[in-house]
């Protein structure tokens, strides 16, 4: 058996993790690493003990769920709840960041980003990576991966 690369690792932990996803429109997941070691994950959902959208429906206002708060963001607040430094770190996210999630991740220290699939990429999230310097790498994810014997 072969030993799958890094980039597809921390990218299958993206898309487990967003099987979690409690959004009815697009299951995201995220993982933050640092030094290759996962350091916090999350998945696009509502708050802790808040109602779903599996369950209430979407809450929608200006084409947006409000309800949701996005993957990349709870990653990044599970670092800052458990006091995780983000600074240097790498994020693998399933979708391209949003216009907030990218000002979030910049924001946050964050130097890399890895994604899997396009999603809405806003011309002006990429604008504000490339002045913040933060490397952004579409990775071609094999979900064969899930397929692997153990």
């Amino acid at each position: 058996m072969q030993r799958i690369e890094w980039d597809q690792f921390f990218m299958a932990q993206c898309f487990l993790i967003s099987t979690r996803s409690t959004c009815t429109r697009l299951a995201v997941g995220a993982t933050i690493v640092r030094d290759k070691r996962i350091i916090a994950g999350g998945y696009n959902g509502s708050i802790a003990g808040g109602d779903h959208c599996i369950d209430k429906g979407c809450y929608v206002i200006d084409n947006h769920c409000v309800r949701t708060i996005h993957a990349e963001m709870n990653a990044i607040l599970q670092c800052a709840k458990f006091g995780v430094p983000t600074e240097g770190a790498e994020i693998y996210v399933t979708h391209f960041p949003c216009l907030q999630c990218t000002k979030a991740i910049i924001q946050a220290g964050i130097k890399v980003i890895y994604y899997a699939e396009d999603y809405k990429n806003h011309p002006y999230a990429l604008e504000l990576l490339e002045q913040a310097g933060v490397k952004v790498e579409k990775v071609n994810f094999d979900k064969s991966v899930f397929a692997m014997k153990i």
